[in-house]
C-alpha cells in the first residue's frame, strides 16, 4: 500500500460533490435500508459511548474548592483546571473516579481519607 501525498488544493479539487436534491429526496425507508446495507441495525439504540460527568459539576455538587477537590483526587490543580475548562478530557480511570465521587461521595471521600 502506497502513501499518496496531496496538497490541500488537490484534496479540495477532488472532493466529491454532494447531490443535495438526491440527499433531500431520501426517505426514512431509504435511510433504514442504507443502514442495513452498511451492516448496522437501525432499530437498535446507539451504544458504545460513555457519558462523561463534568469535573466542575461533580466538584460543585461536593461543595469543594478546586484546590480541595484536586487534593482529594490526588492530581495537580492544573489538571483539574484543564478538565474544567475543557482543554483536556479526563482519561478513563479519572472518569471512573469522577463517577464514583458523583454517585457515592461519602464513600469516595472516606476511601481516599479526605473526610
Amino acid at each position: 500500500m502506497a502513501i499518496v501525498r496531496k496538497s490541500l488544493d488537490e484534496i479540495k479539487a477532488s472532493a466529491r460533490q454532494i447531490d443535495l436534491a438526491r440527499l433531500h429526496a431520501a426517505t426514512e425507508g431509504d435511510i433504514h435500508r442504507h443502514a442495513i446495507e452498511d451492516g448496522q441495525n437501525p432499530d437498535e439504540e446507539p451504544g458504545g459511548y460513555t457519558p462523561v460527568l463534568p469535573a466542575r459539576m461533580v466538584r460543585k455538587q461536593l461543595g469543594m474548592t478546586q484546590e480541595a477537590f484536586a487534593a482529594a483526587l490526588n492530581i495537580p490543580l492544573a489538571t483539574l483546571r484543564n478538565w474544567e475548562q475543557g482543554r483536556v478530557r479526563p482519561d478513563p480511570a479519572a472518569r471512573a473516579l469522577l463517577t464514583i465521587f458523583a454517585r457515592e461521595p461519602d464513600a469516595a471521600l472516606r476511601a481516599l481519607k479526605v473526610a
